[in-house]
């Protein structure tokens, strides 16, 4: 055998048995001093997603009329009237017909139980709503039981037809209220971050409807939808008097500058996941730009911040939508172009993790579409997501 190949063979086995020595040096150092600092891996998650190793279907969304493409999910904070605590709430955007912007229902999922019901069903042309009913990811329930949800309506399931919506109050029975529409008030359309202080809120929405043309107004530039950057983001005052809906006291434009197009698969794009910090900075997600944006002293500010500061762009984010908050204060946000969820750190600003939530091959990118609401379980743990592609709520889980 050639000596030369003896050699290399040599110091293949040499450096192999170096690599086993080390290793096991390192465990019987573990073993030994019986500490948590483990070698790179077995390094500490560095956040939520990393953490999330199952997924488990739970129900369909789709109520005895049919409607589709579920949106807003929400988790009840309290039990009264036909909620009970930790009820799951999901509305829809689509009739039967799939037509966007023409669902009127929200459904009601027990964890205790496995029981879906119908919550609350609305009239397609509910009075005192400019242009009718179309559901968003725009939904709370406030302390008090009251169910508050966005609406971005339109005729025949394009931008073309929308009108201006309007904000739907339904008690914990869901029977409607009361209705809040104004010059404002404009396709109410992403996450609502809420502050609750029972007798009182502040509710955060971005309004993506301003100044949207139809589908077939294009750029001449790039034969895309004409994107315009009239979208901003509304802080709603709202007291809630004993026994009676909550009436709306003041409305504060603080984000304004967001980019909005009308899209013939999606309805339109515009800023869509809200997640409010412990500082009083609201992040934003602004799809069309792929970024994250923050507004500081959201909760207090007189004007607007425009698009707030950049707190990451690009990089994992495709066409960032709804957005949560997890306890150690990352942001983790649904891609509207993949079926991934991407953990962010907003202090660093830095992308942390990819996590598939759904690789449908039917789409591409797989999972295209397929993602919109999102909202983490009351332990922190795990989260509920629903998928548009099958209508179905679902929760993931480590």
């Amino acid at each position: 055998m050639n000596t030369n190949l003896v050699s290399l063979i040599s110091l293949d086995r040499l450096s192999r048995t170096i690599k086993v020595e080390i290793a096991l040096s390192q465990f019987v150092l573990i073993l030994g001093l019986g500490t948590t600092c483990m070698v790179s891996a077995f390094a500490e998650p560095q956040g939520l997603l990393e953490t999330i190793h199952r997924h488990k279907f739970l129900t369909s969304t789709i109520p005895d009329n049919g409607d589709v493409n579920p949106y807003a999910v929400l988790i009840a904070p309290v039990s009264v009237g036909a909620i009970e605590q930790g009820d799951i709430l999901v509305d829809n955007f689509n009739n039967i017909s799939n037509l966007q912007g023409t669902g009127t229902t929200i459904i009601r999922y027990r964890p205790s139980t496995k029981e879906t019901k119908l919550f609350a069903q609305v009239p397609r042309d509910l009075k005192d709503c400019p242009g009718g009913v179309g559901l968003t990811t725009a939904m709370t329930m406030l302390k008090s039981g009251w169910v508050i949800v966005g609406s971005l309506p339109s005729k025949d399931g394009t931008t073309r037809t929308k009108g201006d919506g309007c904000l739907i109050v339904f008690d914990a029975n869901g029977k409607h209220a009361a209705t809040w529409a104004g010059p404002s008030i404009s396709g109410p359309w992403g996450d609502m971050a809420t502050i609750d202080r029972g007798d009182s809120a502040t509710l955060f929405i971005s309004m993506a409807g301003f100044g949207v043309p139809g589908p077939d107004v294009l750029d001449p530039a790039t034969h895309y939808p004409l994107i315009v950057h009239q979208a901003t983001v509304l802080r709603l005052e709202v007291t809630i008097p004993e026994g009676k809906p909550p009436v709306l006291q003041s409305q504060t434009v603080i984000g304004d500058g967001f980019s909005q197009r009308a899209d013939v698969a999606n309805f339109l794009f515009g800023p869509t996941g809200l997640a409010l910090g412990s500082d009083d900075t609201l992040y934003v997600t602004d799809g069309l730009d792929n970024e994250i944006t923050a507004i500081p002293e959201a909760s207090t500010r007189t004007t607007s911040a425009g698009k707030g500061r950049l707190v990451t762009k690009g990089g994992l984010l495709a066409w960032p939508l709804a957005m949560v908050m997890t306890t150690q204060g990352h942001l983790i946000v649904c891609n509207g172009k993949n079926g991934q969820a991407v953990e962010v750190d907003p202090v660093a600003g830095k992308q942390i993790y990819a996590h598939w939530l759904n690789a449908d091959q039917a789409q591409s990118p797989p999972g295209n579409g397929n993602l919109f609401g999102i909202t983490l379980t009351p332990d922190g743990k795990s989260f509920y997501y629903v998928e548009d592609d099958i209508n179905a709520l679902r929760i993931a889980t480590p």
